[in-house]
Protein backbone atom coordinates (compact mmCIF):
# COMPACT_ATOMS: atom_id res chain seq x y z
CA UNK A 1 0.00 0.00 0.00
CA UNK A 2 1.36 3.54 -0.96
CA UNK A 3 -1.06 5.70 0.14
CA UNK A 4 -1.55 6.74 4.06
CA UNK A 5 -3.55 4.24 5.99
CA UNK A 6 -6.87 5.35 6.52
CA UNK A 7 -7.99 5.21 10.23
CA UNK A 8 -11.73 5.69 11.51
CA UNK A 9 -11.98 5.95 15.56
CA UNK A 10 -15.09 5.82 17.15
CA UNK A 11 -14.82 8.51 20.18
CA UNK A 12 -13.57 11.52 20.20
CA UNK A 13 -12.29 11.15 24.23
CA UNK A 14 -9.02 10.41 25.61
CA UNK A 15 -8.68 7.21 24.88
CA UNK A 16 -9.60 7.96 21.02
CA UNK A 17 -7.22 10.80 20.41
CA UNK A 18 -4.54 8.88 22.69
CA UNK A 19 -4.90 6.23 19.92
CA UNK A 20 -4.70 8.89 17.23
CA UNK A 21 -1.44 10.28 18.91
CA UNK A 22 -0.47 6.84 18.71
CA UNK A 23 -0.57 6.20 14.96
CA UNK A 24 1.00 9.74 14.57
CA UNK A 25 4.07 8.75 16.26
CA UNK A 26 4.60 5.44 14.88
CA UNK A 27 6.89 4.83 12.05
CA UNK A 28 4.26 3.93 9.52
CA UNK A 29 2.91 7.88 10.22
CA UNK A 30 6.70 8.41 7.73
CA UNK A 31 5.56 5.62 5.23
CA UNK A 32 3.05 5.49 4.36
CA UNK A 33 1.40 8.01 6.63
CA UNK A 34 -1.37 7.66 8.36
CA UNK A 35 -4.85 9.69 7.89
CA UNK A 36 -7.29 9.51 11.15
CA UNK A 37 -11.28 10.63 10.98
CA UNK A 38 -12.20 10.43 14.87
CA UNK A 39 -15.88 10.47 14.87
CA UNK A 40 -17.77 11.66 18.11
CA UNK A 41 -21.77 11.45 18.99
CA UNK A 42 -21.38 14.46 20.56
CA UNK A 43 -20.87 17.61 18.86
CA UNK A 44 -17.82 18.51 20.83
CA UNK A 45 -14.27 16.62 21.59
CA UNK A 46 -13.11 15.08 24.93
CA UNK A 47 -15.58 12.90 26.39
CA UNK A 48 -15.17 11.89 29.88
CA UNK A 49 -13.10 15.05 30.12
CA UNK A 50 -16.01 17.51 29.01
CA UNK A 51 -18.97 15.07 30.18
CA UNK A 52 -17.43 13.43 33.18
CA UNK A 53 -15.04 15.69 34.65
CA UNK A 54 -16.27 17.46 38.11
CA UNK A 55 -15.73 21.25 37.05
CA UNK A 56 -14.49 22.11 40.54
CA UNK A 57 -11.22 20.27 39.23
CA UNK A 58 -9.26 22.21 36.36
CA UNK A 59 -6.43 20.50 36.94
CA UNK A 60 -7.54 17.08 35.26
CA UNK A 61 -9.59 19.62 32.49
CA UNK A 62 -5.69 20.82 31.72
CA UNK A 63 -5.35 17.85 30.05
CA UNK A 64 -7.62 18.85 26.94
CA UNK A 65 -4.35 21.07 26.06
CA UNK A 66 -2.57 17.69 25.50
CA UNK A 67 -5.21 16.47 23.44
CA UNK A 68 -5.48 19.90 21.39
CA UNK A 69 -1.78 19.22 19.95
CA UNK A 70 -3.07 15.98 18.49
CA UNK A 71 -5.83 17.34 17.28
CA UNK A 72 -4.27 20.35 15.60
CA UNK A 73 -2.51 18.06 13.65
CA UNK A 74 -3.20 18.16 9.90
CA UNK A 75 -3.89 14.26 9.86
CA UNK A 76 -6.01 14.40 11.89
CA UNK A 77 -9.89 15.34 11.20
CA UNK A 78 -12.70 15.41 13.72
CA UNK A 79 -16.27 14.57 12.71
CA UNK A 80 -18.87 15.90 15.60
CA UNK A 81 -22.39 15.01 16.08
CA UNK A 82 -22.09 11.55 14.08
CA UNK A 83 -23.82 8.77 15.63
CA UNK A 84 -22.57 5.41 15.60
CA UNK A 85 -24.52 3.38 13.82
CA UNK A 86 -27.38 5.64 12.70
CA UNK A 87 -25.25 7.96 11.38
CA UNK A 88 -22.35 5.95 10.01
CA UNK A 89 -22.38 1.78 10.87
CA UNK A 90 -19.90 -0.44 10.93
CA UNK A 91 -19.97 -1.92 7.03
CA UNK A 92 -19.24 1.93 5.75
CA UNK A 93 -16.64 2.42 7.86
CA UNK A 94 -15.11 -0.46 6.30
CA UNK A 95 -15.52 0.97 2.77
CA UNK A 96 -14.02 3.98 3.51
CA UNK A 97 -11.42 2.95 6.18
CA UNK A 98 -8.39 0.33 6.51
CA UNK A 99 -9.44 -0.12 9.76
CA UNK A 100 -11.51 0.96 13.06
CA UNK A 101 -10.95 1.64 16.61
CA UNK A 102 -13.77 1.71 18.73
CA UNK A 103 -12.71 4.19 21.98
CA UNK A 104 -16.98 4.60 23.27
CA UNK A 105 -15.96 4.83 26.39
CA UNK A 106 -18.51 4.31 29.28
CA UNK A 107 -20.80 6.74 30.53
CA UNK A 108 -24.00 5.17 31.96
CA UNK A 109 -24.14 3.54 35.53
CA UNK A 110 -23.50 -0.06 36.93
CA UNK A 111 -26.42 -1.71 38.40
CA UNK A 112 -26.39 -2.38 41.72
CA UNK A 113 -29.11 -5.10 42.81
CA UNK A 114 -30.18 -3.95 46.26
CA UNK A 115 -33.54 -4.01 47.50
CA UNK A 116 -35.46 -0.77 46.87
CA UNK A 117 -32.37 0.79 44.34
CA UNK A 118 -35.65 1.69 41.66
CA UNK A 119 -37.52 3.98 44.84
CA UNK A 120 -38.00 7.64 44.10
CA UNK A 121 -35.11 9.53 45.20
CA UNK A 122 -32.40 6.48 44.36
CA UNK A 123 -29.92 7.95 41.36
CA UNK A 124 -27.19 6.44 39.42
CA UNK A 125 -23.88 9.07 39.62
CA UNK A 126 -23.12 8.78 36.30
CA UNK A 127 -26.88 10.26 35.29
CA UNK A 128 -26.02 13.13 38.22
CA UNK A 129 -22.42 13.64 36.75
CA UNK A 130 -24.16 14.23 33.37
CA UNK A 131 -26.55 16.56 34.56
CA UNK A 132 -23.98 18.81 36.76
CA UNK A 133 -21.76 18.63 33.60
CA UNK A 134 -24.18 20.32 31.25
CA UNK A 135 -24.25 16.74 28.83
CA UNK A 136 -26.96 18.20 26.22
CA UNK A 137 -29.26 14.18 26.13
CA UNK A 138 -29.97 14.64 30.03
CA UNK A 139 -32.61 17.01 31.63
CA UNK A 140 -32.07 20.29 32.89
CA UNK A 141 -33.24 19.97 36.15
CA UNK A 142 -32.39 17.62 39.24
CA UNK A 143 -34.40 16.91 41.88
CA UNK A 144 -32.05 18.23 45.53
CA UNK A 145 -34.75 18.55 47.96
CA UNK A 146 -33.14 15.60 50.09
CA UNK A 147 -30.94 17.33 53.15
CA UNK A 148 -29.52 13.81 54.04
CA UNK A 149 -27.88 11.72 51.09
CA UNK A 150 -26.03 8.53 51.25
CA UNK A 151 -23.74 7.96 48.68
CA UNK A 152 -22.60 3.99 47.76
CA UNK A 153 -19.02 3.74 47.06
CA UNK A 154 -15.73 4.91 47.58
CA UNK A 155 -14.12 5.51 44.05
CA UNK A 156 -13.50 9.35 43.12
CA UNK A 157 -16.88 9.69 41.28
CA UNK A 158 -18.40 8.89 44.63
CA UNK A 159 -16.11 11.91 46.35
CA UNK A 160 -17.18 14.07 42.99
CA UNK A 161 -20.89 13.44 43.90
CA UNK A 162 -20.79 14.39 47.57
CA UNK A 163 -18.21 17.10 47.05
CA UNK A 164 -21.05 18.55 44.42
CA UNK A 165 -23.89 18.06 46.74
CA UNK A 166 -21.90 19.64 49.69
CA UNK A 167 -20.98 22.72 48.02
CA UNK A 168 -22.85 25.46 48.10
CA UNK A 169 -23.91 27.39 44.55
CA UNK A 170 -21.80 30.18 44.58
CA UNK A 171 -18.38 28.36 45.44
CA UNK A 172 -19.02 26.53 41.85
CA UNK A 173 -20.18 29.71 40.43
CA UNK A 174 -16.28 30.19 39.16
CA UNK A 175 -16.23 27.00 37.59
CA UNK A 176 -17.82 26.28 33.87
CA UNK A 177 -21.16 25.12 34.96
CA UNK A 178 -23.97 26.21 32.65
CA UNK A 179 -26.95 28.71 34.00
CA UNK A 180 -29.41 25.84 34.49
CA UNK A 181 -27.05 24.06 36.90
CA UNK A 182 -26.16 26.86 39.18
CA UNK A 183 -30.15 27.74 39.22
CA UNK A 184 -30.38 23.77 40.14
CA UNK A 185 -27.73 23.80 42.95
CA UNK A 186 -28.96 27.01 44.43
CA UNK A 187 -32.13 25.18 45.23
CA UNK A 188 -30.22 22.37 46.67
CA UNK A 189 -31.37 21.05 50.46
CA UNK A 190 -28.47 18.80 51.57
CA UNK A 191 -26.81 19.55 54.54
CA UNK A 192 -25.14 16.33 55.62
CA UNK A 193 -23.76 13.63 52.83
CA UNK A 194 -22.78 10.58 53.92
CA UNK A 195 -20.22 8.44 51.96
CA UNK A 196 -20.60 4.05 52.45
CA UNK A 197 -18.04 1.88 52.34
CA UNK A 198 -17.95 -1.86 53.16
CA UNK A 199 -14.30 -2.06 53.20
CA UNK A 200 -11.97 -0.11 55.36
CA UNK A 201 -9.74 2.78 54.41
CA UNK A 202 -6.67 0.61 53.37
CA UNK A 203 -9.53 -0.43 50.41
CA UNK A 204 -11.09 2.92 49.39
CA UNK A 205 -10.31 3.69 45.68
CA UNK A 206 -10.05 7.85 46.36
CA UNK A 207 -7.22 9.05 44.72
CA UNK A 208 -5.15 11.06 47.66
CA UNK A 209 -5.44 14.45 46.11
CA UNK A 210 -9.14 14.26 45.05
CA UNK A 211 -9.24 12.75 48.85
CA UNK A 212 -7.71 16.24 50.17
CA UNK A 213 -9.51 18.38 48.42
CA UNK A 214 -12.64 17.26 49.77
CA UNK A 215 -11.34 19.11 52.64
CA UNK A 216 -10.56 22.32 50.83
CA UNK A 217 -13.80 23.66 51.09
CA UNK A 218 -14.81 26.27 53.68
CA UNK A 219 -18.27 25.27 53.74
CA UNK A 220 -17.36 21.85 54.07
CA UNK A 221 -16.62 19.79 57.35
CA UNK A 222 -15.26 16.01 56.38
CA UNK A 223 -16.00 13.95 59.63
CA UNK A 224 -15.12 10.05 60.21
CA UNK A 225 -15.89 7.88 63.22
CA UNK A 226 -12.57 6.80 64.70
CA UNK A 227 -13.91 3.39 65.16
CA UNK A 228 -13.71 3.01 61.51
CA UNK A 229 -10.19 3.28 61.58
CA UNK A 230 -9.04 -0.61 61.55
CA UNK A 231 -6.33 -2.65 60.08
CA UNK A 232 -5.94 -6.35 59.67
CA UNK A 233 -2.48 -8.56 58.11
CA UNK A 234 -3.75 -7.81 54.27
CA UNK A 235 -3.89 -4.04 54.97
CA UNK A 236 -1.33 -3.39 56.53
CA UNK A 237 0.81 -5.19 53.92
CA UNK A 238 -1.51 -2.78 51.02
CA UNK A 239 -0.32 -0.03 53.02
CA UNK A 240 3.62 -0.69 53.14
CA UNK A 241 3.06 -1.93 49.33
CA UNK A 242 1.47 0.83 48.01
CA UNK A 243 1.91 4.57 48.54
CA UNK A 244 -1.13 6.17 47.83
CA UNK A 245 -3.19 3.75 49.77
CA UNK A 246 -0.97 4.46 52.46
CA UNK A 247 -1.47 8.26 51.60
CA UNK A 248 -5.40 8.15 51.64
CA UNK A 249 -5.16 5.80 55.10
CA UNK A 250 -3.24 8.41 56.71
CA UNK A 251 -5.42 11.26 55.21
CA UNK A 252 -8.49 9.21 56.83
CA UNK A 253 -6.79 8.82 60.23
CA UNK A 254 -6.34 12.70 60.51
CA UNK A 255 -9.65 13.35 60.17
CA UNK A 256 -10.84 10.71 62.58
CA UNK A 257 -8.87 12.03 65.14
CA UNK A 258 -9.31 15.89 64.93
CA UNK A 259 -11.90 18.16 66.22
CA UNK A 260 -15.16 18.34 64.42
CA UNK A 261 -15.42 21.76 63.69
CA UNK A 262 -18.29 23.93 62.61
CA UNK A 263 -18.65 24.36 58.68
CA UNK A 264 -22.24 24.14 57.67
CA UNK A 265 -22.04 21.26 55.38
CA UNK A 266 -21.04 17.83 56.54
CA UNK A 267 -19.93 14.78 54.55
CA UNK A 268 -19.57 11.35 56.32
CA UNK A 269 -16.70 8.96 55.70
CA UNK A 270 -18.54 5.83 56.99
CA UNK A 271 -16.21 2.76 56.24
CA UNK A 272 -17.47 -1.03 57.09
CA UNK A 273 -21.12 -0.18 56.37
CA UNK A 274 -22.17 -2.69 53.55
CA UNK A 275 -25.57 -1.72 51.95
CA UNK A 276 -28.30 -3.89 51.85
CA UNK A 277 -31.47 -2.02 51.16
CA UNK A 278 -32.92 1.33 50.30
CA UNK A 279 -35.49 1.80 52.80
CA UNK A 280 -38.69 3.60 51.36
CA UNK A 281 -42.33 5.04 52.26
CA UNK A 282 -45.46 5.13 49.51
CA UNK A 283 -42.43 4.50 46.49
CA UNK A 284 -40.26 6.93 48.27
CA UNK A 285 -36.42 6.89 49.77
CA UNK A 286 -36.72 7.26 53.57
CA UNK A 287 -33.54 5.48 54.54
CA UNK A 288 -30.68 3.20 53.81
CA UNK A 289 -29.84 -0.11 55.63
CA UNK A 290 -26.52 -1.34 56.22
CA UNK A 291 -24.55 -4.37 58.02
CA UNK A 292 -21.55 -3.78 59.75
CA UNK A 293 -18.62 -5.86 58.34
CA UNK A 294 -15.40 -6.49 59.83
CA UNK A 295 -11.89 -7.20 58.36
CA UNK A 296 -11.03 -11.39 57.66
CA UNK A 297 -7.31 -11.24 57.98
CA UNK A 298 -6.16 -10.97 54.06
CA UNK A 299 -8.12 -6.98 53.76
CA UNK A 300 -11.52 -8.54 52.62
CA UNK A 301 -14.45 -8.04 54.88
CA UNK A 302 -17.21 -10.39 56.13
CA UNK A 303 -20.74 -9.00 57.71
CA UNK A 304 -21.30 -9.15 61.44
CA UNK A 305 -25.26 -9.57 61.36
CA UNK A 306 -25.38 -5.92 63.06
CA UNK A 307 -27.23 -3.05 61.05
CA UNK A 308 -27.94 0.30 60.89
CA UNK A 309 -30.74 2.41 59.34
CA UNK A 310 -29.33 5.79 58.47
CA UNK A 311 -32.28 9.04 57.71
CA UNK A 312 -31.64 9.74 54.22
CA UNK A 313 -34.07 11.64 52.02
CA UNK A 314 -31.63 10.12 48.47
CA UNK A 315 -29.32 7.56 47.66
CA UNK A 316 -26.49 7.84 44.86
CA UNK A 317 -24.77 4.74 43.71
CA UNK A 318 -21.53 5.40 42.73
CA UNK A 319 -20.26 1.49 41.89
CA UNK A 320 -18.71 2.01 38.42
CA UNK A 321 -19.21 2.81 35.05
CA UNK A 322 -20.49 0.74 32.45
CA UNK A 323 -20.42 0.86 28.54
CA UNK A 324 -23.17 0.63 25.76
CA UNK A 325 -23.42 -2.45 23.81
CA UNK A 326 -22.11 -1.31 20.03
CA UNK A 327 -23.80 -3.23 17.12
CA UNK A 328 -22.35 -5.59 15.17
CA UNK A 329 -19.62 -6.03 17.51
CA UNK A 330 -19.30 -8.81 20.46
CA UNK A 331 -20.03 -7.93 23.70
CA UNK A 332 -19.40 -8.97 27.08
CA UNK A 333 -22.12 -8.13 29.18
CA UNK A 334 -20.98 -8.89 32.50
CA UNK A 335 -17.74 -6.67 32.12
CA UNK A 336 -19.19 -4.55 29.88
CA UNK A 337 -16.65 -4.46 27.28
CA UNK A 338 -16.04 -6.19 23.87
CA UNK A 339 -14.47 -9.06 23.84
CA UNK A 340 -10.48 -8.71 22.25
CA UNK A 341 -7.06 -9.73 22.55
CA UNK A 342 -4.69 -7.18 22.96
CA UNK A 343 -7.02 -4.98 21.64
CA UNK A 344 -8.12 -6.53 18.62
CA UNK A 345 -11.67 -7.43 18.58
CA UNK A 346 -12.47 -11.40 18.68
CA UNK A 347 -15.91 -12.66 17.48
CA UNK A 348 -18.07 -15.83 18.77
CA UNK A 349 -15.15 -18.24 18.20
CA UNK A 350 -12.18 -16.36 19.42
CA UNK A 351 -10.62 -15.42 16.00
CA UNK A 352 -9.99 -11.85 15.46
CA UNK A 353 -12.49 -9.81 13.55
CA UNK A 354 -10.93 -8.60 10.84
CA UNK A 355 -9.54 -4.80 10.77
CA UNK A 356 -12.05 -3.82 14.42
CA UNK A 357 -10.22 -2.88 17.41
CA UNK A 358 -10.89 -0.95 20.69
CA UNK A 359 -9.43 1.08 23.03
CA UNK A 360 -9.99 2.35 26.45
CA UNK A 361 -12.83 1.79 28.68
CA UNK A 362 -15.08 -0.53 25.84
CA UNK A 363 -11.75 -2.19 26.09
CA UNK A 364 -10.80 -2.89 29.45
CA UNK A 365 -13.74 -1.54 31.84
CA UNK A 366 -14.33 1.75 33.64
CA UNK A 367 -11.32 1.17 35.94
CA UNK A 368 -7.62 3.43 36.69
CA UNK A 369 -7.47 6.78 35.38
CA UNK A 370 -7.31 9.02 32.32
CA UNK A 371 -3.93 8.64 31.95
CA UNK A 372 -3.46 5.00 32.01
CA UNK A 373 -5.49 4.82 28.64
CA UNK A 374 -2.53 5.78 26.74
CA UNK A 375 -0.83 2.12 27.56
CA UNK A 376 -4.50 1.14 26.00
CA UNK A 377 -3.57 2.85 22.95
CA UNK A 378 -0.41 1.97 22.76
CA UNK A 379 -1.26 -1.79 22.58
CA UNK A 380 -3.97 -1.43 20.31
CA UNK A 381 -2.23 0.33 17.47
CA UNK A 382 0.50 -1.80 17.75
CA UNK A 383 -1.31 -4.67 16.93
CA UNK A 384 -3.34 -2.38 14.22
CA UNK A 385 0.10 -1.57 12.74
CA UNK A 386 1.19 -5.04 12.94
CA UNK A 387 -2.13 -6.46 11.21
CA UNK A 388 -1.27 -3.95 8.60
CA UNK A 389 2.34 -5.02 8.07
CA UNK A 390 1.29 -8.34 8.02
CA UNK A 391 -1.59 -8.03 4.97
CA UNK A 392 -3.94 -9.04 7.22
CA UNK A 393 -6.50 -5.67 6.64
CA UNK A 394 -8.63 -6.16 3.92
CA UNK A 395 -8.39 -2.63 2.48
CA UNK A 396 -10.77 0.23 2.10
CA UNK A 397 -12.94 0.56 -0.99
CA UNK A 398 -12.66 4.25 -0.97
CA UNK A 399 -9.92 5.19 0.44
CA UNK A 400 -10.59 8.97 -0.90
CA UNK A 401 -10.82 11.34 2.47
CA UNK A 402 -13.49 13.15 0.69
CA UNK A 403 -15.74 10.25 -0.14
CA UNK A 404 -16.94 9.90 4.09
CA UNK A 405 -17.50 13.50 3.81
CA UNK A 406 -19.80 13.24 0.35
CA UNK A 407 -21.81 10.39 2.56
CA UNK A 408 -22.47 12.37 5.27
CA UNK A 409 -23.69 15.02 3.19
CA UNK A 410 -25.73 13.20 1.60
CA UNK A 411 -27.70 11.78 4.10
CA UNK A 412 -28.33 15.05 5.39
CA UNK A 413 -25.94 14.49 8.98
CA UNK A 414 -24.91 17.94 10.61
CA UNK A 415 -21.02 17.30 11.55
CA UNK A 416 -19.00 19.53 13.31
CA UNK A 417 -15.10 20.05 12.91
CA UNK A 418 -12.21 20.63 14.47
CA UNK A 419 -12.62 24.32 13.06
CA UNK A 420 -15.96 24.39 14.51
CA UNK A 421 -14.76 23.03 17.96
CA UNK A 422 -12.29 26.07 18.01
CA UNK A 423 -15.55 28.58 17.36
CA UNK A 424 -17.78 27.45 20.20
CA UNK A 425 -14.65 27.04 22.40
CA UNK A 426 -14.13 30.49 22.01
CA UNK A 427 -18.34 30.84 22.31
CA UNK A 428 -18.00 29.69 25.44
CA UNK A 429 -14.78 31.51 26.39
CA UNK A 430 -16.78 34.61 25.55
CA UNK A 431 -19.47 33.84 27.59
CA UNK A 432 -17.54 33.35 30.87
CA UNK A 433 -15.67 36.60 30.13
CA UNK A 434 -18.89 38.67 30.64
CA UNK A 435 -19.19 36.64 34.06
CA UNK A 436 -15.50 36.52 34.80
CA UNK A 437 -15.25 33.65 34.62
CA UNK A 438 -12.90 31.36 32.60
CA UNK A 439 -15.92 29.64 30.59
CA UNK A 440 -19.68 28.86 30.89
CA UNK A 441 -20.59 25.67 29.07
CA UNK A 442 -23.22 25.94 26.20
CA UNK A 443 -25.84 22.63 26.68
CA UNK A 444 -28.33 22.58 24.25
CA UNK A 445 -27.28 20.23 21.14
CA UNK A 446 -28.61 22.57 18.96
CA UNK A 447 -26.78 25.90 20.19
CA UNK A 448 -23.49 23.51 20.36
CA UNK A 449 -24.33 22.93 16.66
CA UNK A 450 -25.00 26.74 15.59
CA UNK A 451 -21.98 28.00 17.52
CA UNK A 452 -19.94 25.60 15.91
CA UNK A 453 -20.93 26.72 12.25
CA UNK A 454 -22.89 23.29 11.19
Amino acid sequence: MTRPIRVAIVGAGPAGIYAADALLKSDAAQAPGVSIDLFERMPAPFGLIRYGVAPDHPRIKGIVTALHQVLDKPQVRLFGNVDYPSDLALDDLHRYYDAVVFATGAMADRALDLPGIELDGSYGAADFVSWYDGHPDVPRTWPLEAEKVAVLGVGNVALDVARILAKTADELLPTEIPPNVYEGLRRNRAVEVHVFGRRGPAQAKFSPMELRELDHSPTIEVIVNPEDIEYDEGSIAERRAVKHVDLVAATVENWAIRDVGDRPHRVYLHFFESPVEVLGEDGRVVGLRTERTELDGTGNVRGTGRHTDWDVQAVYRAVGYYSDELPKLPFDPASGTVPHRAGRVLDGDGSHLPAVYVTGWIKRGPVGLIGHTKGDANETVACLLDDHAGGRLPGAAEPDPAAVEEYLRARGVRYTTWDGWKQLDAHERALGRAQERERVKVVEREDMLRNSGA
